[in-house]
This record gives structure tokens, sequence and C-alpha cells, in this order.
């Protein structure tokens, strides 16, 4: 399906090329399976085999894409996500002591939290939507995020297109790629799992030692 994908982009004009490279940017962040940097690196390779694309326009389209979607999570997640927080679904997916906990750590680290795990599998599109739940402002989170894609999905434009109409190479350097990504995310994922149950167990222990209080 994506090597179809891939042949319907490349037989398109100019312009439709940029529209679809900026389109599956942006579907990462609705649709995670849809990979933005396969997109950012068909995008690279398009541009250096075709003299009617510009690289730094496949550049320009690749981030706006893939920063507006996340600008458009965030927001919609920012709206309905403290009633869905508050419902009784979410609180018991989402403790309100558990969301308070990870929300002072999130304060503390935004910038680094949000921009590292903008360069995750599947983080990517999870960082929008939770920080839209929690409520961090946007003049912080947007920055972030916006930061993170034009650093990484730069990166991988600008490396594909130096690899030239070698497609095979392109998709061998995204593999690498997505494959120590996915370590990295996976490694994360421990780490936050670990600190979930720290946080839930010290929650447990505060809510006891104060119905004891209570009690006496």
């Amino acid at each position: 399906m994506i090597q179809s994908i891939i042949d319907w982009v490349a037989g398109l004009p100019p312009a439709g090329i940029y529209l679809a490279i900026a389109v599956l940017a942006a579907l990462e962040n609705i649709f995670p399976p849809v990979p933005a940097d396969t997109a950012a690196a068909l995008g690279g390779f398009l541009a250096a085999q075709n003299p009617r694309l510009s690289v730094w326009i496949v550049y320009a389209v690749t981030v706006a894409g893939n920063v507006g979607s996340a600008a458009g999570v965030y927001f919609l997640a920012r709206s309905v996500g403290e009633d869905l927080l508050a419902s009784p679904i979410g609180k018991r997916v989402l403790s309100p002591e558990l969301v308070a906990a990870v929300k002072l750590r999130y304060e503390k680290h935004h910038t680094w939290g949000i921009f590292l795990s903008r360069c995750l599998p599947v983080y990517r599109a999870v960082v929008p939507l939770f920080a839209g739940m929690i409520r961090i402002p946007p003049q912080k989170a947007i920055p972030a995020i916006a930061a993170a894609s034009a650093l990484f999905y730069g990166a991988v434009v600008m490396i594909s297109y130096r690899l030239g109409t070698n497609w095979s190479a392109v998709k061998g350097f995204v593999a690498q790629l997505g494959a120590g990504l996915a370590a990295v995310a996976g490694l994360a994922t421990i780490v936050i799992v670990v600190l979930i149950v720290r946080w839930k167990k010290k929650a447990t222990r505060r809510m006891g030692g104060q119905a004891d209080t209570g009690a006496e």
C-alpha cells in the first residue's frame, strides 16, 4: 500500500506533490500509522529526482502540514480534554491525582519533554493531545512542537535529498531511523510506566494518610 501511495505521489505535478506531502505529514497526528518521516523522506527523494521541485518548499510544506495538524489536535484536546478527564471514564483511566502529578512534571520540563517526544514514533501523535488535555499553555506547547518538527523533519528531508535518486538507500535510512527511534520510544515507555506506578503509590499513600487523619 505504501509503495502504491509513493508511486501515485511521484506521478503528480509539482503543486500536487507539495500538497500530497503536506497532507501525509499532517495525517500522522490524526492517524499515527501514517508515518510523517516517510512522507518527508519521499519529498526529499523526489526533489533530488525532479528539477521542477524545490527541496526547500518540500521542507516547508512538510513542517507546515505536521505542525498545523498537531496544533489543531492540541486546541481540540484543550477545549474538550478537561471535561473528558473529569468524566467517570476519564477518572477511571487517569485519576485526578495522577493527572496532577503528570501535569506538575510536564510543566517543569514541558519544553524538552514535548521536543524530545515529538521525535519518537507514536509519541509524536500523543504529545499534542496530552498537552492540550492537561492545558499546557499554547505559548509553551506550540513552539516546542514546531521546533521539534522543524529540526526532525528538516533533517529527514535533507538527508533523503542528499542520498539522491537511490530510493533503496532512502528506504534503508528511514528503516534504520525508525528502528532506532522505536527502541528509544520503548525505553521511554518503560520509564513512564515505572513513574506512573510510583506516582499512583504515592497518591494512594497520601490519600490513606488523609483518611487516617480524618478518622482520628
